[in-house]
């Protein structure tokens, strides 16, 4: 018998997973290219990495019922974390470092298109 507690966890990850897979195909549907999918750095993880019209877009992908509770879900610290894996990201891909830079969020919801919030956010300097 398995542990409820893992499987919920694992039923989780897959909504995660597929909410991404949506997201990357609304992306390219829309012409940008993706870069990178995971991209995991010591200082934070960046789920979707991908560039249109000279712009780096770095993107937070959230699955929720609703979209209140998607967009809330993007905390001021996961922001943080966000932002210094962009900025490690493009310290491993230096012909990127002159692209401008933008954060966005997709937020899914059950059974639509996921909802592309461009600039959900500015990193503060």
């Amino acid at each position: 018998m398995s542990d409820p507690k893992y499987r919920k966890k694992t039923a989780a990850l897959k909504r995660g997973r597929m909410a991404e897979t949506l997201s990357v195909f609304s992306l390219r549907c829309r012409g940008y290219r993706i870069l990178a999918r995971g991209f995991r750095a010591p200082v934070g993880e960046i789920d979707i990495i991908a560039q249109k019209a000279g712009v780096l877009v770095f993107v937070e992908v959230k699955a929720r019922r609703d979209l209140a509770t998607a967009a809330d879900a993007i905390t001021n610290k996961q922001r943080h974390r966000i932002v210094r894996a962009a900025m490690a990201f493009v310290q491993t891909r230096a012909e990127l470092a002159s692209l401008d830079q933008r954060f966005d969020a997709m937020l899914v919801r059950p059974w639509t298109l996921p909802v592309h919030l461009v600039d959900a956010w500015r990193p503060d300097h």
